[in-house]
């Protein structure tokens, strides 16, 4: 199905939410902006029984403001849908989330019990003062040791999300753990016990890429698919190289005239070999 959810996020998000579990660690799960349900479904793989699961997206209804409305028009047209959503949910789960078909700034009245979740996935509006909101929610819906995932931290097409991403670390406690290419992971709690969790596994043995930071006096980590080939035998022959003065000719000329250079030393080869 259409989305962003790439496979380095979905790696780190069945990594910590799975080991939660294997802690006995309970809560509740929460997503903010689920497009056409990607990332809902794997949380829903993850949901155990006495948890809830809570989805809240604008889909197909009006927009709270008109900078929304623009960025929904620019970057879902008439993609998104609450139909499209539960019906690709249904094809992996047997009942649907509580979905809540509204701006996520409605979260803040409250119908999130504070302290509930366990996870929160935030991956709805890009603009700053949305944004802004949306981790409020997160910080006051999560556990003390509750790990929040927000997307697109670092997107050129994003710096609203950046602004706010980066303000809730320096200036209200937001503490990093993990960072990969589109989404950033941080907690309020203990960031050094998430951060022993997260190596826990062998992300290099299993072809991923894993850097350490220090930000703002905390140790986090950069995980990233690793675009090293895998080892295999070496080729039989090498290829022959090239002049530098065909290889310009072959980057520059027009096709037809690349095609001409082609027949034209096939031509010369073949009078050399006779």
């Amino acid at each position: 199905m259409p989305g962003w959810f790439f496979p380095v996020d979905q790696a780190a998000f069945a990594w910590f939410l799975s080991r939660q579990t294997d802690a006995g660690t309970t809560g509740d799960l929460l997503e903010l902006g689920a497009y056409l349900g990607r990332s809902a479904i794997l949380l829903g793989d993850h949901l155990q029984p006495g948890e809830s699961f809570t989805v809240c997206d604008l889909f197909d209804s009006e927009a709270p403001d008109s900078e929304n409305s623009a960025e929904m028009a620019m970057s879902y047209r008439d993609s998104l849908t609450r139909r499209a959503f539960e019906a690709n949910y249904l094809a992996f789960h047997p009942q649907l989330p509580t979905v809540i078909q509204a701006p996520t700034s409605v979260l803040a009245d409250g119908r999130i019990r504070t302290g509930s979740c366990r996870f929160v996935h935030v991956d709805a509006s890009h603009l700053y003062e949305h944004v802004a909101g949306d981790i409020q929610v997160a910080r006051d819906a999560l556990a003390k040791e509750g790990l929040v995932a927000l997307d697109d931290y670092r997107s050129p097409h994003t710096p609203g999300v950046s602004a706010a991403v980066w303000e809730a670390v320096f200036d209200h406690g937001l503490k990093p753990v993990l960072l990969t290419p589109e989404k950033f992971y941080g907690t309020w709690g203990d960031a050094d016990a998430l951060t022993r969790v997260l190596l826990e596994r062998d992300w290099r043995g299993e072809g991923f890429r894993m850097d350490e930071e220090l930000i703002a006096g905390q140790v986090c980590h950069r995980l990233a698919k690793d675009p090293a080939p895998a080892p295999g035998p070496a080729p039989r022959s090498a290829a022959p190289q090239r002049s530098a003065a065909r290889r310009l000719a072959l980057d520059v000329l027009p096709p037809f005239a690349t095609r001409a250079t082609r027949r034209a030393l096939r031509a010369a080869r073949a009078r050399r070999s006779h």
